[in-house]
């Protein structure tokens, strides 16, 4: 038995048939082709299939299809930079300038995650960053690169939000 489900995926109205028992992961993996989002482990323990659902940060590996229904989805493929332009999302530029990544498998999820983070507390501290990334698991570095980079992101984040309310 298959459902149909609307939401909106990264900003479009999408419709998809789903079996009820169909991961999010799996649904913007095998049937979207959305392949940013990653499995790393089926367990809800590596993080690197962070999506963001109505604004808040969730592991797609954990979430059945059909929660999606009426929701909001961003996926990595849907984070950007300024609307209309080319640009990469704040927080993206600041993990390519601060090195925040090195094989870049747990790199969606810890993008989508960091942006929860800033997104919730513009100010973040160290501890702030470390606390907010226990969800995920990066195995090629030792986290301090991660950690500047999402400092750095977040403080551009919350000077392109200043920037357009004219502050």
């Amino acid at each position: 038995m298959t459902l149909q489900i609307s939401f909106t995926l990264n900003g479009r109205p999408t419709t998809v048939d789903v079996e009820p028992a169909t991961l999010v992961a799996e649904l913007l993996r095998e049937q979207l082709n959305l392949t940013g989002t990653h499995i790393g482990c089926d367990t809800s323990q590596c993080g690197a299939c962070v999506v963001h659902l109505d604004g808040l940060p969730v592991k797609s590996c954990t979430l059945l299809a059909p929660a999606l229904a009426g929701a909001t989805l961003l996926t990595i493929e849907g984070l950007q930079g300024a609307p209309g332009s080319n640009q990469m999302h704040p927080m993206q530029e600041a993990f390519r300038e601060h090195h925040g990544l090195q094989c870049g498998f747990c790199t969606p999820g810890m993008l989508m995650t960091a942006v929860a983070l800033a997104t919730e507390k513009p100010d973040l501290t160290e501890a702030d960053v470390r606390h907010g990334l226990e969800g995920n698991i990066c195995r090629c570095t030792g986290y301090q690169n991660i950690v500047v980079s999402v400092m750095a992101g977040a403080a551009a984040m919350n000077a392109a939000k200043n920037a357009g309310n004219g502050e």
